[in-house]
C-alpha cells in the first residue's frame, strides 16, 4: 500500500503554538522597587570570589573562631529549662537589667531597664527600627561617610533623604569634620547618625567630638542615632566615648550595640537599644510590628553569661593583640597602615603598590595574591576613590599568619 493511499492524519501541533482553547497568559505583575539602587553587596561579591580562588577571607567582618563554650551551654540550658516560647516584646527583664547595669557601670548613665532598654534582632534591625520610628517622608538624615551599608537604605525605606558628610583623611587617619556636619544641618534635619568605633575606618570619637556634636544639636529637635556595636574594641588604653557619657546627647540619642560583636556570635543576631523613655516608646511601636521579639533561649543564655563582666572587659586586650600581630606583619610591605584605634578592622593605603581603583585592586588582591579585602569606596553613596582597602583581623592567629605570608610579597 502506497503512502499516497494512507488516510489523512491530523497535523501535529507545534510545541510553541498557542492553544486557542486556553486564555492568553497575563503578563507578570510589575513591581516598583523600594530600593532601586540596591544590588548584591560588595561583601557577598568578595566572599564569593575568595571562595572561588581559595583566598584567605579578611573581607567580611566576622570571627572565624568559636565563642566561649560556657555561653553555648547557657543557651542550651535555657532551652532544656523550657524557655522556648515568646518572651516579652521588649526583651526578658533579666537581660534588660543586665544591659542597664553594664551601661551604668561602664559609662555612668542610668537607663531604666523597664522603659529604656529594648532587646533587638541584631544591630541592623535596631538601626532600621530607630530610623523608621522617627524619620518621616521629607526628613533629612545626616550620614557621615564612609558609612555602614545599611544606613542609607533604611533612611530611604522611611521616606527620608540621606545627606552625606565625608570624613577627612589625614596623617592621623579619618576624622569627622564637624564644621561640615554643622553646615549640612537644615530645617528638615531630623537625625544625625554617628558610628564609634567606626566601621570601616577603625577610627573613634573622643570627648571633644561629643562636645562638637552637642553644640550642633543644642536648641534643636534633632535626634542622634549612635551605632556603638564595637564598643568593647578600643585600644591603647583609650576609653570608649559612648554618647550616653554625655548627658546632653544622651537625652536625644538612640544607643545601639551588639552581642554578636561582643561575644563572637554574629550569627545569633541579638543586639539592643538604649534610649530615653519617650524615644523608647516610639521605638517599640515599630519594633513590635517588624520583629515583635527576639530568640528566647538566647536572651536567657546571654543574661546568665553577662553576670561575669570579664569577657567584655578583656575584649580590648584580646583584639589589640590580634591588631598588633597583623600590623607587625604588614610593616615591611608597601602598604601604608592607617591608625586602627577601634573595631576589628585595619585600613591600608595601597597607592605605592597599584593605581587601580579600590574595587579592581581588591579583586586583584583576592585572585592573584590570595587575600580578600573590601574596598572602602563601597561605603560611600557617590563614587569616591582614596586608594584604601579594609582588612578584618577578627580571625584565628593561624588565619592571620597565612594571610600575612601571602601579603609579604607586596
Amino acid at each position: 500500500m502506497s503512502t499516497s493511499a494512507l488516510p489523512a492524519q491530523p497535523a501535529t501541533p507545534d510545541a510553541h503554538a498557542i492553544d486557542a482553547s486556553r486564555p492568553a497568559p497575563h503578563p507578570a505583575p510589575r513591581l516598583a522597587s523600594r530600593l532601586p539602587k540596591v544590588g548584591t553587596t560588595i561583601f557577598s561579591v568578595m566572599s564569593a570570589l575568595a571562595a572561588e580562588k581559595g583566598a584567605v577571607n579578611l573581607g567580611q567582618g566576622f570571627p572565624d573562631f568559636d565563642c566561649d563554650p560556657a555561653l553555648v551551654d547557657a543557651v542550651a540550658a535555657a532551652m532544656r529549662a523550657g524557655f522556648n516560647q515568646y518572651p516579652p516584646m521588649a526583651g526578658i527583664p533579666s537581660l534588660r537589667q543586665a544591659i542597664s547595669s553594664k551601661i551604668e557601670a561602664l559609662y555612668g548613665h542610668p537607663y531604666d531597664a523597664g522603659s529604656e532598654i529594648t532587646v533587638t534582632a541584631g544591630a541592623t534591625q535596631a538601626l532600621l527600627t530607630a530610623i523608621l520610628c522617627c524619620v518621616h517622608p521629607g526628613d533629612e538624615v545626616i550620614v557621615i561617610e564612609p558609612a555602614y551599608d545599611s544606613y542609607v537604605p533604611a533612611i530611604e525605606l522611611a521616606g527620608g533623604s540621606a545627606v552625606a558628610v565625608q570624613m577627612a583623611i589625614g596623617p592621623d587617619g579619618y576624622r569627622v569634620p564637624w564644621d561640615a556636619v554643622a553646615a549640612a544641618v537644615t530645617s528638615r534635619t531630623r537625625l544625625i547618625m554617628v558610628n564609634t568605633p567606626h566601621n570601616p575606618t577603625g577610627s573613634i570619637l573622643r570627648a571633644a567630638d561629643l562636645d562638637a556634636l552637642a553644640e550642633i544639636v543644642r536648641g534643636t529637635d534633632i535626634l542622634v542615632l549612635s551605632d556603638e556595636v564595637y564598643e568593647h574594641m578600643v585600644y591603647d588604653g583609650v576609653r570608649h566615648e559612648s554618647l550616653c557619657r554625655h548627658p546632653e546627647l544622651a537625652r536625644r540619642a538612640f544607643i545601639v550595640s551588639s552581642f554578636g560583636k561582643t561575644y563572637h556570635v554574629t550569627g545569633w543576631k541579638v543586639g539592643y537599644v538604649a534610649a530615653p523613655a519617650a524615644l523608647t516608646a516610639e521605638f517599640r511601636k515599630v519594633h513590635q510590628f517588624n520583629v515583635f521579639t527576639v530568640n528566647t533561649p538566647a536572651q536567657h543564655g546571654l543574661a546568665t553569661y553577662m553576670a561575669d563582666p570579664v569577657p567584655y572587659l578583656e575584649l580590648p586586650a584580646f583584639y589589640q593583640r590580634k591588631r598588633d600581630l597583623f600590623r607587625e606583619g604588614l610593616k615591611d610591605t608597601r602598604f601604608r597602615l592607617l591608625p586602627a584605634e577601634g573595631t576589628y578592622f585595619q585600613c591600608v593605603d595601597y597607592s605605592a603598590i597599584s593605581d587601580q581603583s579600590e574595587s579592581e585592586f581588591a579583586q586583584w588582591l583576592t585572585a592573584e595574591i590570595g587575600v580578600a579585602a573590601i574596598p572602602v569606596s563601597a561605603f560611600y553613596q557617590a563614587p569616591r576613590e582614596s586608594g584604601i582597602v579594609r582588612f578584618c583581623f577578627a580571625k584565628k592567629d593561624e588565619t592571620l599568619r597565612a594571610a600575612l605570608a601571602r601579603l609579604a610579597a607586596l
